[in-house]
């Protein structure tokens, strides 16, 4: 109930406050997460915003909006304000008052609302989708164009559950191994097995397509090979990068019963196509300049009868491959991601043409299961030089961050960060490729960015997998599906602008459990008083929204 000492104010546009020096504040945060975005997070007072998407979300996670007002109530220090009330238990509502179902050879949209059948069948944003009527409750949908009308049912408020079903696709054995080629024990965490099942749903039309949303270092790979064993069918993967194709297939091999010639590669540098075929977004996205054939790799989603599709890292889809995706929405989709934001906010696309989310932990959660690393955040505040104080303040707007992110005073804290950390395996990590050149010079250290042949970047993740290397420079290109299990350090020089999705991947790089049992340290190093820190203090929010402490120290404090 309602209480003063409580820790969360819900105001009446529907962006809640919450306390964060409050004895009620993690249990309160974990609770929001269900349900609510977080937008801010300096250090006293967390803002999150209630959305409809966010409800969406929830509700077909099973969040009764029942349940998301007694949550609110019980955390409120005031009461709730009624409009919010009445907006939450209406959106909640929404979520599935329509539906796509199969009726013999046709797909059809029903509802028991039959003025907002009229509603639809008249809008123009669905009304190009609809093929007729069948009465006042049913409207046949145009052929091919399930995905489409579920894109355009989410922007006009009304989300579709989607019941239709999927067709079987082509049968393909597939069992977990107990033990793994090495001969350690295998088996699944309650989780990843929970998450599978949430997905599968024991095969009913109600799962089959959704987003499961994990750390890294929780075994997401894990989750997708165990949807496989339970469809037993043959699976497209699609993956950020030809490097992560590789240890998808290794992973493969090593924990299923499928064997090397059964799963195929499909990448710029090879291209089989095989009952497991693991390709890039970047290889289905190419396309020749001037060439009338648009995306000539688009014919891989029909090369085989796919009876799954797996999207990992889902939040890096690019917008093309949305767009073949809305026409094979009769093939199951399974979407993986340690976090759901996209910087181009197509959120909404995700939900109506992968899946709704259907399974999310909490990353502290994982934490305290040991799972995965304990991990301490570190914000590092140098001023800038004054060798580049007159070049930043003349700097166009589109041009500060690089000054400030070149800043030289970080190259000092950078290097008794290392000497704090001898003998640990550590990354640094930045955006900008003449930076990375320079302080991989200066550290005579070993060097990965987007040039690093395929084979060069395997064998020095190799080297650093094995304690041979101890300190890799790596750019963004390290960010995503990269397994460096022994990776306790990760030392941010530059970022992308502030995005919440890279902070989410770099600090995956140190989270998979030492071996030794030792705390990740998570450092990003920025230029004071510039755009520099104020990007920082985005990214800062999705370490936030997971439920780390976040220190701030300035250059005095370290050198």
């Amino acid at each position: 109930m309602p209480n003063p000492s409580n820790p969360l104010i819900v105001q009446g546009d529907k962006s809640l406050l919450l306390e964060v020096q409050n004895e009620r504040y993690e249990a309160a945060r974990d609770a929001l997460a269900r349900f609510a975005e977080l937008e801010k997070s300096p250090e006293y007072i967390h803002t999150y915003r209630i959305t409809p998407l966010s409800l969406w979300n929830a509700a077909s996670s099973g969040l009764s909006s029942a349940e998301i007002l007694a949550q609110l109530e019980d955390y409120s220090k005031y009461g709730l304000p009624s409009n919010v009330v009445r907006d939450i238990e209406e959106y909640v509502a929404r979520y599935g008052r329509v539906k796509l179902v199969r009726e013999d050879e046709n797909l059809v949209l029903t509802s028991d609302d039959a003025t907002l059948m009229v509603e639809i069948q008249n809008h123009k944003s669905t009304a190009r989708y609809l093929h007729g009527q069948l009465d006042a409750r049913r409207l046949l949908v145009a052929p091919g164009r399930r995905g489409h009308l579920k894109q355009a049912l989410l922007q006009i408020g009304y989300p579709a559950e989607d019941l239709a079903g999927y067709v079987t696709g082509e049968d393909w054995p597939i069992a977990l191994r107990l033990a793994t080629l090495g001969g350690k024990p295998f088996r699944l965490r309650r989780y990843q097995e929970e998450s599978a099942e949430v997905f599968h749903a024991g095969g009913a039309a109600r799962g089959g397509s959704g987003v499961i949303v994990l750390p890294c270092g929780a075994g997401k790979t894990i989750v997708g090979m165990a949807a496989m064993a339970q469809l037993q069918t043959s699976t497209l993967i699609l993956t950020p990068n030809t490097v992560a194709v590789r240890q998808w297939m290794a992973e493969l091999v090593d924990k299923t019963s499928l064997t090397a010639d059964m799963i195929g590669e499909y990448t710029g540098l090879q291209k089989d196509i095989r009952p497991v075929t693991v390709s890039t977004y970047q290889i289905l996205t190419y396309r020749k300049r001037g060439s009338v054939d648009e995306f000539p790799h688009f014919g891989l989603f029909s090369a085989r009868n796919w009876g799954l599709i797996i999207y990992d890292e889902v939040h890096l889809l690019p917008a093309p491959v949305f767009r073949i995706t809305a026409e094979i929405q009769a093939r199951r989709r399974l979407g993986l991601t340690a976090t759901l934001v996209r910087e181009d906010g197509m959120e909404g696309d995700v939900f109506s043409l992968i899946g709704p989310q259907k399974y999310n932990v909490p990353w502290k959660d994982l934490e305290k299961q040991g799972w995965i690393a304990t991990a301490t955040c570190h914000e590092i505040r140098v001023p800038l030089a004054e060798s580049v104080k007159m070049d930043y303040a003349i700097a166009p707007q589109r041009n500060k961050y690089s000054v400030a992110a070149h800043n030289p005073k970080k190259l000092p804290v950078l290097q008794v960060i290392l000497e704090r950390h001898v003998g640990e395996n550590i990354l640094v990590i930045g955006m900008y490729l003449d930076q990375l050149d320079e302080v991989a010079a200066l550290l005579q250290a070993p060097l990965i960015n987007g040039q690093t042949p395929v084979r060069e970047r395997e064998k020095l993740y190799e080297q650093f997998r094995t304690g041979e290397v101890k300190v890799l420079v790596v750019s963004k290109v390290a960010n995503f599906s990269i397994d460096l299990p022994d990776a306790s350090v990760a030392i941010e020089i530059s970022g992308t602008f502030g995005s919440r999705q890279e902070e989410a991947q770099r600090l995956g790089r140190i989270l998979r459990p030492k071996s030794d049992g030792a705390m990740a340290h998570f450092y990003t190093i920025v230029s004071r008083e510039t755009v520099d820190q104020t990007f920082a203090a985005n990214r800062q929010r999705f370490l936030t929204e997971q439920g780390y402490k976040y220190e701030i120290l300035y250059e005095n404090e370290v050198l």
